[in-house]
């Protein structure tokens, strides 16, 4: 583990969920923080030195849970050093990095990955499903506006990384991802992009929305770190809607077919009908099992969270910075 943010927590809660995962170094910065973290989870190695672990014969693989603006870098040393890598999202800062990484896995013969929860959530799998029963699609609308914790902080005037363009932190890159990533595994690149935000005196965007333009569809994001929503999201299609709780870790399914006829002049409403697959596992789960299963399989990449998927993803939020002028240091 590279990092020992909450995240990070978080993640190791459930990758101990597959048996197949032994958490055995951590990383970070301070070896105080590093033993701290260690003792808490019971994990028995702890590094302030990345290259040292990386060379550790007892490591296969890291997750890096470091600021954005350290994802590139770190990976392509773990991977240099033979490790495989889950990358946590978004996968680097630009897609001149994602491709140095992804050049770099298959040089060096070993798995990277980002991890994006959301679309290894089993109901990823029932919401693509369920888009075949829609027909021909027309709108997908994703919306992930979340209060962040840290927000307070900021306006305090504190710079914490979630705000501060040199760690390459802000909404889009945070929460935003969430909405474009599924977009893209479910109908891959868009012809046209238009996007708005609304950036902060640090510089870094606070909140923001984009439309995207593809053959026959349109498709809508808003996210923001700096007020909330109850959205849902949708993909609307001729001949019905699927109605997706949350974006970002997908508990609910519906589908609302469009009936048949109407009655009187008047539009008849078809009851929502629940697609859900009920989750047995924890949410961080999933993406542990998926990363194990490629390596224990000797294979390079996964069907989902691919290096396409990740990449495009990453040259769709350049073009959104572009248009909106967040700038990082690493630019």
């Amino acid at each position: 583990m590279v990092g020992t943010n909450f995240i990070t927590d978080w993640m190791i809660a459930g990758a101990r969920q597959d048996s197949r995962v032994e958490i055995s170094a951590v990383c970070s910065r301070s070896m105080d923080r590093a033993q701290a973290f260690a003792a808490r989870h019971g994990i028995p190695q702890c590094f302030s030195s990345l290259e040292e672990m990386a060379a550790s014969p007892g490591v296969d693989a890291v997750y890096i849970a470091t600021p954005n603006f350290r994802h590139a870098d770190q990976s392509i040393l773990c991977m240099d050093h033979g490790k495989h890598v889950l990358c946590e999202k978004p996968l680097s800062t630009c897609a001149a990095e994602a491709e140095k990484m992804i050049a770099t896995a298959r040089r060096r013969g070993v798995v990277l990955m980002e991890a994006m929860k959301s679309t290894l959530n089993p109901n990823f799998s029932a919401l693509k499903a369920a888009v075949g029963r829609i027909g021909a699609v027309r709108r997908y609308f994703a919306s992930y506006c979340q209060y962040s914790s840290r927000y307070d902080r900021y306006k305090a005037g504190e710079l914490p990384n979630a705000f501060n363009p040199a760690y390459a932190g802000g909404a889009l890159m945070d929460i935003g991802v969430y909405t474009v990533y599924p977009m893209v595994a479910l109908f891959g690149m868009p012809r046209t992009v238009r996007a708005s935000a609304l950036l902060l005196p640090s510089g870094a965007d606070g909140q923001g929305s984009a439309t995207f333009g593809y053959d026959g569809m349109e498709a809508t994001i808003i996210y923001s770190k700096i007020a909330d929503s109850s959205l849902p999201s949708e993909i609307q299609g001729e001949d019905g809607t699927v109605v997706v709780d949350h974006i970002n870790n997908i508990g609910r399914i519906s589908l609302i077919e469009r009936p048949a006829g109407s009655a009187g002049g008047r539009r008849r409403e078809s009851a929502a009908v629940d697609l859900s697959v009920p989750a047995d596992k924890d949410e961080y789960y999933y993406e542990a099992a998926e990363f194990a299963d490629l390596i224990l399989h000797g294979k390079p990449e996964s069907a989902v969270n691919s290096h396409s998927n990740s990449l495009h993803t990453m040259e769709l939020l350049d073009e959104i910075r572009r248009q909106t002028g967040i700038v990082f240091s690493t630019d």
